[in-house]
């Protein structure tokens, strides 16, 4: 067992983007392996094991269903320094919008009167997550210690921010150059 920090990560309800800005850091990624170990990502199935105790636990995603609830408890319980990562996360952002609908409206839209849809029906199965009325930013279920901006973030941010807090430094901020909302 490594002494080195542990990173870990899970996706909520976001598409992605952030994971694959987080893989942009290249060769830096290596650096970053040397500072710290990668517990849990998005493609290891931690389900069995439960999401590993972090140093930096970092959330993508917004909160859409009652799985994204018990998942970010967990997180949340496990990591010294939680981080939104992204504005999915951090506000909402493209998964919001599904609020400006009712929910049984979306459900109807995705399920049954797509183009591609025949014999459509609703999934209603215990085994499935409840959606939950309104998609929610992460904060709004439990306290964030950091959050890295953007849709995705930029490769540079994701990097600096995280050597740091595997580093044991907590940004005050993060510096303007590495600020892009592109």
């Amino acid at each position: 067992m490594s002494n080195k920090p542990m990173i870990a990560s899970v996706w909520l309800g976001g598409c992605a983007g952030c994971h694959m800005s987080l893989l942009d850091i290249d060769e830096r990624l290596l650096a970053l392996l040397e500072l710290a170990d990668i517990g849990a990502t998005p493609i290891t199935d931690f389900k069995l094991g439960g999401f590993p105790q972090a140093d930096v636990g970092l959330v993508e995603g917004a909160v859409c269903n009652t799985d994204n609830i018990r998942f970010l408890e967990e997180i949340r319980e496990k990591s010294k320094f939680l981080v939104s990562f992204g504005d999915c996360a951090g506000w909402g952002c493209v998964p919001f919008m599904r609020n400006f609908f009712p929910l049984e409206q979306v459900m109807e839209r995705g399920y049954i009167f797509t183009p591609s849809t025949v014999d459509g029906f609703i999934p209603d199965d215990e085994e499935l997550p409840r959606q939950l009325e309104k998609v929610q930013p992460i904060r709004k279920f439990v306290p964030v210690d950091f959050h890295i901006p953007g849709c995705p973030p930029n490769a540079d941010t994701i990097f600096y921010v995280v050597s740091e807090l595997v580093q044991g430094r907590v940004p005050d901020s993060i510096p303007q150059p590495l600020l892009h909302f592109d």
